[in-house]
């Protein structure tokens, strides 16, 4: 147990008082603050789904943050949902994310990458030669995705995994994590979060299966176990995490049970001994509260450093650390608009307002790498 990052969390040990600004030790990696960067899906790869030279900027940019965690990134052409979000499979994407590792590290960053499948949260115009989606069970979401020509448009009904297809899932993923650790990442982040394919399978209202990988918790559970072991024994476990988001109905996401279902999934992921478990709290970008979730009896079932993410102001994040309810906290659009949040919230300097929507998603360095730093 590193029990000296959980300095008042429920039934641990007191330790001592950390601050969200002290350098913290998350498996192999030494970070200089708890502040991190969380994954935000920008739509900016070029061809062949590569980060290209504004990625690059971008990054290197945001290097201050003790932990930047890269945008979610494709394990395979399969697992491509929305247009230009970048890969991490072919020699290409490798390069093209090597180029983004080097100038983080350069301006003494640390870089992790989000992998994931978005499963039936995807459009046939995604797929090889207009193939359905896949997903548990082939049922459709309540969803919108973003299509180059067509804007945004409903994802498509999806078709439901063959059992003899899920070994290579997991094989997608054990590639792009190897991938990552050539393309200079210092870990990686898997995505089981949201409503994606992880997500799909643990999830009763969206795993319908009757096979091993459906029905009981411990079967819907079994997919994203796999393929966290599978990951862990390619690149080491100490260089891997996960993001889960127990209430969240983002991608059309919604189980009968989550605490049941996420103490399990806590539990089984504490064997791993990870180096982190990322929680979005609540909704995503929305009500922290809108669903009964007990997320200290799920911190307090996991041994190592515990992430947590949704809405955190300054005051919020200072008093998680400092609880030591949390070891870590993620900011996401206070990451888009301040490339130095870091300085920002150690002076209680004032915030940029972000910029129109039309900048979020898709475009160039507008509303990406142009936002004011503070002023000397």
């Amino acid at each position: 147990m590193n029990k000296s990052n959980l300095a008042l969390a429920p039934g641990r040990v007191f330790e001592k008082q950390h601050t969200l600004f002290e350098p913290i030790r998350v498996g192999a990696l030494r970070l200089a603050n708890r502040i991190v960067m969380a994954p935000l899906t920008r739509n900016r790869a070029g061809p062949g789904l590569v980060p290209g030279p504004l990625a690059v900027e971008y990054y290197a940019q945001r290097a201050s943050a003790g932990l930047i965690i890269a945008e979610a990134t494709q394990v395979s052409a399969q697992a491509q949902g929305y247009a230009h979000t970048p890969g991490c499979y072919t020699d290409d994407q490798v390069r093209g994310w090597r180029k983004v590792t080097d100038a983080v590290h350069a301006k003494g960053g640390t870089i992790v990458v989000q992998l994931w499948h978005t499963g039936r949260m995807s459009h046939t115009s995604f797929q090889k030669d207009g193939q359905a989606p896949v997903a548990p069970s082939a049922i459709r979401a309540n969803a919108k995705t973003f299509v180059s020509g067509e804007g945004f448009i409903d994802v498509s009904m999806p078709r439901a995994l063959r059992l003899d297809e899920l070994p290579g899932i997991i094989a997608d993923f054990r590639h792009a994590a190897r991938c990552a650790i050539d393309a200079g990442f210092d870990g990686v982040e898997l995505h089981g979060a949201h409503g994606y394919l992880l997500d799909a399978f643990l999830r009763d209202g969206t795993n319908h299966r009757t096979d091993a990988y459906g029905g009981s918790i411990e079967n819907r559970a079994r997919l994203l176990l796999e393929v966290t072991k599978a990951c862990a024994l390619a690149i080491g476990v100490d260089r891997l995490g996960i993001r889960i988001s127990p209430v969240s109905t983002a991608g059309d996401s919604h189980d009968s049970d989550p605490q049941a279902l996420f103490d399990h999934v806590v539990d089984g992921l504490n064997r791993f001994r990870l180096a982190y478990v990322h929680v979005v709290e609540g909704e995503t970008g929305g009500a922290r509260d809108s669903i009964a979730f007990d997320y200290a009896q799920l911190r307090a079932r996991f041994d190592g450093v515990w992430m947590v993410n949704n809405g955190y102001t300054r005051q919020m994040a200072m008093d998680a650390i400092t609880s030591g309810r949390a070891d870590l906290v993620s900011f996401g659009r206070a990451f888009i608009a301040n490339p130095d949040l870091v300085e920002r919230l150690r002076k209680d300097a004032p915030l940029n307002a972000m910029m129109d929507r039309e900048t979020l998603y898709g475009g160039g360095a507008h509303g990406y790498t142009d936002y004011p730093f503070l002023v000397h």
